[in-house]
């Protein structure tokens, strides 16, 4: 079960832990980070200590490290949305409840993550891998 945001109580802010080669992933976090406390941290600049927090598979999705938690893929995104709008934190604790909310948020997420080439032809800015 998600517990709710964490708000105010973390030493640094949440990182977003995203694909820094994908454009629609790059304008994703660059959202996220314009429109609420977010440090960016890509794939390609993850230091030692961030990624023995992360899973194995952990280029397989986005995540989202705080200073006590890591939220994956579908998990990390409902946390991403419940601090850009706190408002809809009682339904995510709500639907936190529902059986089978947590299956379906990560088909969801899956779904959508296996077309992020779509999704990049209408959202996306120039990723920072593509800078190197």
């Amino acid at each position: 079960m998600s517990e709710p945001y964490p708000q105010k109580t973390d030493a640094h802010p949440p990182r977003i832990v995203y694909d820094d080669e994908c454009g629609f992933c790059t304008w994703c976090a660059r959202f996220a980070a314009r429109h609420g406390d977010f440090e960016l941290v890509g794939f390609h600049e993850l230091t030692p200590d961030q990624l023995a927090r992360l899973p194995d598979d952990y280029e397989h999705c986005a995540h989202l490290l705080t200073d006590d938690a890591v939220y994956d893929c579908g998990a990390s995104a409902e946390h991403v949305i419940r601090h850009l709008v706190p408002a809809l934190d009682g339904v995510f604790h709500a639907l936190n409840y529902v059986p089978g909310y947590a299956a379906l948020r990560e088909r969801t997420y899956r779904w959508a993550a296996d077309r992020r080439a779509l999704w990049g032809k209408l959202l996306r800015e120039c990723p920072p891998a593509e800078d190197d």
